[in-house]
């Protein structure tokens, strides 16, 4: 099916375009709201600005293609490839995306609140000032992904793979990060305030200048992590591990340490506890 009987088809009132082969088709700004494309071969397609909004996408080939600024609202992108994509600036608030291939996938300026990304493989991906708010990214891989100043406001990242991300300036007030691995993850000045880290893997994170307070850490692992003049005012921190942590200049009135393993951590004034 080529461009011009797609459009043809559908301002005829046909929406039903399952398994339509497009791969490399210009559709720069179609409007194709609610169109069912699912297993469609949209690789390399040209969508930039085209209006997807309550698509079937599911288990499309979009890899490659240019979304850049599209309109996905409430669409349904589930196990779809979107690996390498170009996906800046689009619309994805409430889109489905579980269980989709996201990696390389630039994602910037990107509009997530509210999607469903559980499962879905984000390696790599590019999502540096992406608004995530209150996005189901449970399970996810976001393996040294690009999250610089994302918005992940309440987020559920429970149990997701952050090692090696890069969180520098997020926003992660409120989030969910049971069981995440956030190993080796980059959070120098991200917003933790209130956020339930417990039982996560954060050793060798750089949490320097981190906003921690109220954070719930317990049963944690910190061991080596950097949390120079870290805010954990009123943050739990029972059982946690921190052994060897740095905790120069980390502000710790009210916080809770019940059990909390601070072998040859460096304290708030310089010593090294024994």
């Amino acid at each position: 099916m080529d461009t011009k009987e797609l459009i043809r088809r559908y301002e005829a009132g046909e929406r039903d375009f399952a398994g339509a082969d497009l791969g490399g088709a210009n559709l720069i700004g179609a409007d194709l709201a609610a169109a069912r494309l699912n297993r469609a071969d949209l690789s390399r397609a040209n969508l930039s600005r085209a209006n997807l909004s309550r698509a079937n996408l599911s288990e499309a080939d979009l890899s490659v293609a240019d979304l850049s600024e599209a309109n996905l609202h409430n669409a349904d992108l589930s196990v779809a490839d979107l690996s390498e994509a170009n996906l800046i600036g689009a619309d994805l608030s409430v889109a489905d995306l579980r269980g989709a291939k996201l990696n390389l996938a630039k994602l910037n300026l990107a509009r997530l609140n509210l999607a469903n990304l559980g499962g879905a493989d984000l390696i790599k991906a590019y999502l540096s000032e992406v608004n995530l708010c209150r996005a189901n990214l449970s399970g996810a891989n976001l393996e040294r992904a690009n999250l610089l100043f994302a918005n992940l406001h309440k987020a559920n990242l429970h149990n997701a793979n952050l090692e090696r991300a890069n969180l520098i300036g997020a926003d992660l007030s409120g989030a969910d990060l049971r069981e995440a691995n956030l190993g080796g993850a980059d959070l120098v000045k991200a917003y933790l305030s209130k956020a339930n880290l417990s039982g996560a893997n954060l050793s060798g994170a750089n949490l320097s200048e981190a906003d921690l307070r109220g954070a719930i850490l317990d049963g944690a692992d910190l061991t080596k992590a950097n949390l120079t003049e870290a805010d954990l005012r009123g943050a739990s921190l029972s059982e946690a591990n921190l052994v060897r942590a740095n905790l120069s200049e980390a502000r710790l009135s009210g916080t809770h340490m019940s059990g909390t393993n601070l072998a040859g951590a460096l304290m708030p004034d310089g010593t090294r506890h024994p």
